[in-house]
C-alpha cells in the first residue's frame, strides 16, 4: 500500500468545507483522472460538475452499459484505469453488462454509483437497492462510502486494488447523503497521486527459469501463447525478442493481437491449427487456459506437449491443469529473465518447425483468395473485411463486434500495433463495437479508429452514434448488413430476421454522415469519403449489404452438452 502523507487539497483555492461531491471530483483529478464516461443523474450532478471545473472531460452517453464499456476501451488503448459513472438504482443496474465484461477480459475500472442516503437505509428509500451486491460478484472489490472524509483514501485504494496483480473493475457506492455532507479540507489525507505510482513487478525463480530452458532444449516444435498480461505488463517488445531470439513461432488470444506485429516472419495464421496440434512445447504468458484457447488440451493440442504458464496471478497457476512448470511473476520481468538465460544459437534447432508452418501458411494463404477477392453480389463479407483491411492504417484501432463478422474479421484483417485490436473477448457480449470505437478514440483521437459491426449487434448500442455526434468524435463505422443475426444458408434460425434496416439514414438523422453500398467496388470509395469526414469530427456510418448466406465457420465455443 503507498504510503500516505499530508498534504494540502489539490486545489489551492478550496474552501474551508468541501462537500463529499466536491472532495470525489478532486480526488479524482488529484489521481490524474482525464476523461469520465457517465450518464447525469442524482445524487452524482454535483460531482459530475466539479470534475468538469477540475479539467476532468465527462462524456455523457445514451445508456450506461455503453459508459462501461467506452470506460474499458479506454482503459485497454492507454494501459490505465477507465472511470465511468452512474446515477442511483437503474443507472448502476444498466451498469452491469459493462462491468462484467471488463470482469471478465481483466480491465482495470473504477465504476462510481450513486445510491440512495444511508440516513433512509431500510425505510424504503427512492431507488433503494444493494448495489455493492449487484456488484461484488463482477469486480475485485465493491465498496460502499459512509464517510465523507474517507473518500480521497478509498477513491486511492480502489485504483491499487483495480492495477495490482491480476487488473480488474472495482466499484464504489455513493450515498446522496455522504455526497451532500461537508468536511474541514484541512483534515483530509491525500495520498501519493495515483498516476505516479511505479508498479512492482514480481519476478521467477531462477530455478524455474532454468527448467523453462531445459524442456525447451528438448523440444521441436515450440509455440508461444501469449494474451492481454502482456500489455497490462508492458511486455510487448520482450515478447517480440524473446520469440526471435528463440525462433518460436507465436500466437494469441483475440484480444491480445498485435503484441507481435501481424506480418512477422514467426506468424503463420493459417497454420494455427497445426502448429496447435503437433507442437511439444507451449510457452504460455499472459493469458487463461480457458475455453478462448480450448484449454491448451487435447484434442486441439497434443497430450504430449510440455506446457510451462507464466501469469500474475498464482490462482490461475493453480488452478492450470497439466503444467509442466507453472511460473507466478509478471510477464516483463520473466520474459527478461528467460532472455538473459537463453544461450545465443536457440533459435538455430527449431528452423525445421518453422519451415512447415511457412508451407502450411503459403498454401493456405493462396487458397482464400477467391472469396477475399470476389465480386459477387450480395457482397461477401469476406470481400468487405478484404477492402477494410487494405483502407486501414498500420496502426488502425480496429474494433470488431458481432458473429459470423467477428469471425471473417479475425481470419483476415492483421493487427500490427499493441492494444490497438478490440472485440467482445472472454464475455463474448454483443453491442461493444460501437461503444469500444468511441473510446478508443477518446484515448487516442490522432488514430484511425474503425469499428466493423454486424448488424445484430450494433443495434444494442446504436444509439451511442448520437454520443459520438455531439462530442465530435470522429469514429468510422462499417456494417456488415446481411439481414439478422448471424450468416444462415437457411434462415432456419427462429428468431434470426431483422431485416435490412438502413442504419445510414438513421445515422444522418443524427447528425453522422451515412452511406448504403451495395456493390465490392463501391466499398473502397465509401470508405475513403468515410475517413476524410471523420477528420473533422464527424463520425461516419458505411452500411454495406452483404451475403445472408454466408457462415464463417468460426469455432463452436459453448459445448451445453456432456
Amino acid at each position: 500500500m503507498d504510503t500516505v502523507t499530508q498534504v494540502n487539497p489539490p486545489a489551492a483555492s478550496a474552501p474551508a468545507a468541501m462537500s463529499g461531491s466536491e472532495l470525489l471530483g478532486k480526488a479524482l483529478k488529484h489521481h490524474g483522472t482525464e476523461v469520465i464516461f457517465c450518464l447525469m443523474g442524482g445524487p452524482m450532478h454535483d460531482a459530475m460538475r466539479t470534475a468538469m471545473a477540475e479539467g476532468i472531460r465527462c462524456f455523457d452517453v445514451r445508456h450506461e452499459q455503453a459508459a462501461a464499456m467506452m470506460a474499458t476501451a479506454y482503459a485497454r488503448v492507454l494501459n490505465r484505469p477507465g472511470v465511468c459513472m452512474a446515477c442511483s438504482g437503474p443507472g448502476v443496474m444498466n451498469l452491469v453488462t459493462g462491468v462484467g465484461q471488463a470482469n471478465a477480459d481483466c480491465t482495470p475500472l473504477l465504476v462510481l454509483g450513486g445510491a440512495y442516503p444511508v440516513s433512509q437505509h431500510a425505510k424504503g428509500a427512492f431507488q433503494e437497492l444493494d448495489q455493492v451486491a449487484l456488484m461484488r460478484p463482477i469486480t475485485k472489490w465493491a465498496e460502499r462510502i459512509y464517510d465523507t472524509h474517507r473518500i480521497p483514501e478509498i477513491v486511492a485504494t480502489a485504483l491499487r486494488v483495480a492495477t495490482s496483480g491480476k487488473p480488474g473493475p472495482v466499484y464504489l457506492d455513493f450515498p446522496g447523503d455522504v455526497l451532500a455532507n461537508t468536511v474541514d479540507d484541512s483534515k483530509l489525507r491525500w495520498g501519493a497521486p495515483h498516476c505516479e505510482r511505479v508498479p512492482e513487478r514480481s519476478c521467477a525463480d531462477p530455478a524455474s527459469i532454468e527448467r523453462v530452458l531445459a524442456l525447451l532444449d528438448g523440444a521441436k516444435k515450440p509455440l508461444v501463447l501469449s494474451g492481454t498480461g502482456i500489455f497490462w505488463s508492458d511486455a510487448a517488445s520482450e515478447l517480440q525478442a524473446w520469440c526471435e531470439r528463440a525462433g518460436i513461432p507465436f500466437y494469441t488470444t483475440p484480444q491480445g493481437r498485435g503484441a507481435i506485429p501481424e506480418d512477422h516472419p514467426l506468424f503463420f495464421p493459417h497454420a494455427r491449427s497445426t502448429a496447435f496440434k503437433e507442437a511439444d512445447f507451449i510457452l504460455i504468458v499472459g493469458t487463461r487456459m480457458n475455453y478462448v484457447s480450448s484449454f491448451v488440451a487435447p484434442p486441439r493440442f497434443s497430450a504430449k506437449a510440455r506446457r510451462v504458464r507464466i501469469d500474475i496471478d498464482p490462482a490461475e497457476i493453480s488452478i492450470s491443469r497439466g503444467l509442466d512448470v507453472g511460473i507466478t511473476a509478471d510477464a516483463k520481468t520473466a520474459l527478461t529473465q528467460l532472455l538473459d538465460a537463453a544461450p545465443p544459437n536457440l533459435s538455430a534447432q527449431f528452423e525445421d518447425w518453422r519451415k512447415r508452418l511457412a508451407e502450411i501458411e503459403h498454401n493456405k494463404k493462396d487458397s482464400s483468395a477467391t472469396k477475399l477477392n470476389s465480386n459477387e453480389e450480395p457482397i461477401h463479407p469476406l470481400r468487405l473485411c478484404r477492402e477494410i483491411r487494405d483502407f486501414l492504417d498500420r496502426d488502425a484501432i480496429l474494433a470488431v463486434d458481432g458473429k459470423d463478422i467477428l469471425d471473417f474479421g479475425r481470419q483476415s484483417i492483421p493487427t500490427f500495433v499493441a492494444r490497438h485490436r478490440l472485440n467482445s473477448g472472454t464475455m463474448g457480449t454483443m453491442g461493444v463495437g460501437l461503444p469500444y470505437g468511441i473510446g478508443a478514440k477518446v484515448a487516442r483521437p490522432d488514430k484511425q479508429v474503425l469499428v466493423l459491426h454486424g448488424d445484430g449487434s450494433f443495434g444494442l448500442n446504436a444509439m451511442e452514434i448520437d454520443t459520438a455526434v455531439r462530442h465530435k468524435v470522429g469514429v468510422i463505422v462499417v456494417i456488415s448488413l446481411n439481414g439478422g443475426w448471424c450468416g444462415d444458408p437457411n434462415k432456419t434460425r427462429p428468431g434470426r430476421d431483422l431485416g435490412y434496416t438502413r442504419f445510414d439514414k438513421m445515422a444522418e438523422s443524427l447528425g453522422c454522415h451515412g452511406e448504403f453500398v451495395e456493390k465490392p467496388s463501391d466499398i473502397r470509395p465509401a470508405l475513403e469519403r468515410a475517413a476524410k469526414i471523420a477528420k473533422t469530427g464527424q463520425p461516419a456510418l458505411v452500411n454495406v449489404l452483404t451475403d445472408w448466406r454466408a457462415v464463417s465457420g468460426g469455432g463452436n465455443f459453448a459445448f451445453y452438452s456432456t
